[in-house]
Formats: structure tokens, sequence, C-alpha cells
């Protein structure tokens, strides 16, 4: 089982960046496909965007052209750069690995919250 840990959330005005970050304790090379998935109060965790370990890429509709998902296997650091924040952006986004065969891992998440 790998561990995630997630980090950059925080309060952001709309139109603005941030960019997450997702540190994998134990093998990333292991990791068939990585993701980011949020999740609004009172609503389903959803998919926002994947990554598999070709480096191919996945989007939510709601976010395509303005977020940007990447790996970096030195570093065994997932990340998500998002530009141009909306309040419904607003969420706890969650870090998410899968190795074929294995149950998913997941991180304890980190807030986003997008409010003038």
């Amino acid at each position: 089982q790998v561990q995630l840990v997630e980090s950059g959330g925080g309060l952001v005005q709309p139109g603005g960046s941030l960019r997450l970050s997702c540190v994998v304790s134990g093998s990333i090379l292991s990791i068939n496909v990585m993701g980011w998935y949020r999740q609004a109060p009172g609503k389903q965790r959803d998919l926002v965007a994947t990554i598999t370990s070709g480096g191919t890429t996945n989007y939510a509709d709601s976010v395509k052209g303005r977020f940007t998902i990447s790996r970096d296997n030195a570093k065994k650091t997932m990340y998500l750069q998002m530009n141009n924040l909306k309040p419904e952006d607003t969420a706890v986004y969650y870090c998410n690995a899968v190795r074929f065969g294995l149950s998913p891992s997941w991180g304890q998440g980190t807030q986003v919250t997008v409010s003038s």
C-alpha cells in the first residue's frame, strides 16, 4: 500500500491560481494511474483529472483548459495546476493512486476555497 499526502490548498480569489501536490510514500513506479478527485459539501466525490504511468491525461469537462495534471517520478510527486479558479471549484481535493489488482489508495484531502 502506498501512502499519499496532499498539500497546496487554500483560499484564493476567483480567477486566481493554486498548485496542489501529492507526495507518494512507496514506489510511484508501481502506480498505474494517479488522479485528483474533489468533493464539495453535500455532494459526491467527483473525478477531476487522471494521469497514467505513460503520461496519458484525462480531465473532467468542467476543468478542461484550466487545470493541468502532471507527475514527477523522480520527486515521487503528482501535481494539479489550477488556473482561472471559479467559486464552483471550491471543494476538498483528494489524491488517488491505482495499482491494478490492488485496492486504491487515497490521501487525506486538502481544502480549496475560491471566494472574493
